[in-house]
């Protein structure tokens, strides 16, 4: 753990599910709802700090968020990122993409095509969170 680190410091945003080894956050991407991240509770970097069965382990809590987000958001289509060019702590993105939303067919990083924001509803959000909390990956 390090204080200069945000995913050390802090959650990352709305914890919804956490054990021992990582944790399952929301971090609230005003243009991305149902955005998750899968953060790993230690400070490394990248994967192969880890070993083999943790590695494993990691991308079981992954496969199980994108299960989640698949199933109750519906979108068309999932992209997963492990990324850490700004923040060189392990973290996966799990981004719900549709059709329609403002970067699509671009990554969500890239410049906006369009102003629209997608938003599945409040219902598909709450059951994601209530998915997410009871998570067995």
């Amino acid at each position: 753990m390090t204080s200069h680190c945000p995913l050390c410091a802090d959650a990352g945003g709305d914890l919804l599910w956490q054990d021992e080894f990582c944790r399952v956050i929301l971090p609230n991407e005003p243009d991305y709802p149902g955005f998750c991240r899968v953060v790993l509770n230690a400070h490394l970097a990248e994967m192969t700090d880890l070993t083999l069965s943790d590695r494993e382990r990691l991308m079981r809590v992954v496969y199980a968020v994108e299960s989640a987000v698949r199933d109750t958001l519906q979108p068309d289509k999932i992209n997963l990122a492990a990324l850490g060019n700004v923040v060189p702590h392990l973290h996966w993105h799990i981004i719900a993409r549709w059709r329609d939303d403002r970067h699509f067919p671009a990554p969500v990083w890239a410049s906006p095509v369009r102003t629209a924001v997608h938003h599945p509803g409040e219902v598909a959000l709450a059951a994601l969170r209530q998915r997410l909390a009871e998570l067995q990956p």
